[in-house]
């Protein structure tokens, strides 16, 4: 395949920041590179400054065959993103992943003709999995990550490429990586470094998310259970919330929905049955009418599908029992 310039390649930075559920507002002008943005996610925010360059094969007589690069250019010594984060990327478009860097190795000027380098093998797994640590020499550690999971890797950026200084820490998140629902938090409490259980636990519960995410929307075909939206503005919601007991990441207690649908279910507003019929709150309806706050509710009503979008296979269907005991603890009384 061609190799992507840069407005290309940071394109696939943006997509995979919405992606992960993060926004971004851009600091720069689009076509500077590097570029920043400032990437925030209810009351998390960074300021985030972006190199990237096209990975390539870079094997030869003298290098891995297996081996993947990016070649620097332009760019005589990398710029720190003062109170923020900088991000030193490569992306492999052929498989759609990113190879990440970390700038504390890569701070003095870069010499002649530099390059950073990761083997095939972490690009795939992370492919598959989601992230895949890659020990490049030393203490040092390249991470490769799916576009879903750029948001967790901002958000938990040196703590995952310091991980290499502990053989310890790079065994566990190497773990979390290949099976997250594998790895207890208590494991990771008792085995991790301090500074950085919190971002492994962090890491963990990203990767679970985008896997139900991702097994959810698939499921449902991209569309919202109750209007059948698409427009990739869906989540993967679960039915009997993460917060009570005996909830799972099964794709039968999940269902896809709309932003506006997923919050007017997690407050009660609409709901559904085991029989999968939609329901309407109406006490609440009468109250919106009483206090004035009913504006654009008839086009909501008019929306709602009377009986949920279904997936087409039944094993990801919703659970009847996840259901009833979601409309319990929501407070609906009318099964």
């Amino acid at each position: 395949m061609p190799k992507l310039n840069k407005r290309q390649l940071l394109e696939r930075v943006e997509n995979g920041i919405k992606e992960s559920g993060w926004n971004l507002l851009f600091v720069t002008d689009p076509s500077e590179h590097p570029a920043r943005y400032q990437v925030y996610r209810e009351h998390f925010s960074h300021a985030v400054r972006v190199y990237i360059w096209n990975l390539t094969h870079g094997g030869g007589r003298a290098r891995p065959v297996d081996e993947y690069r990016i070649q620097v250019t332009g760019v005589p010594q990398f710029e720190p993103e003062i109170g923020g984060k900088t991000l030193i990327l490569g992306w492999w478009d052929d498989v759609g992943v990113f190879a990440g860097f970390d700038y504390q190795h890569h701070k003095n000027p870069l010499g002649y003709s530099p390059s950073m380098q990761i083997r095939e093998a972490a690009l795939r797994n992370a492919v598959v999995n989601g992230l895949c640590p890659h020990q490049r020499g030393g203490d040092e550690i390249a991470i490769a990550f799916r576009p879903d999971f750029i948001g967790a890797y901002i958000d938990n950026l040196e703590s995952l490429h310091q991980s290499g200084q502990v053989a310890g820490d790079v065994e566990i998140l190497s773990r979390i990586g290949n099976e997250p629902e594998r790895v207890s938090d208590e494991e990771i409490n008792s085995r991790a470094t301090e500074k950085r259980k919190f971002a492994f636990v962090s890491t963990k519960r990203a990767l679970r998310d985008i896997s139900f995410r991702a097994r959810v929307l698939n499921a449902y075909s991209q569309k919202c259970a109750f209007c059948g939206l698409q427009l990739k503005l869906l989540d993967g919601a679960h039915i009997l919330p993460v917060s009570q007991q005996g909830s799972t990441d099964e794709t039968c207690n999940g269902v896809a929905l709309c932003a506006t649908h997923h919050r007017a279910y997690d407050h009660g507003l609409i709901t559904f049955d085991p029989e999968y019929r939609v329901h309407m709150n109406r006490k609440r309806v009468e109250e919106f009418r009483e206090t004035g706050h009913d504006g654009g509710l008839d086009e909501f009503v008019e929306k709602l599908k009377p009986i949920l979008i279904l997936p087409p296979d039944r094993r990801d269907r919703p659970n009847s029992d996840y259901v009833g005991r979601a409309n319990t603890v929501r407070g609906w009384d009318f099964l």
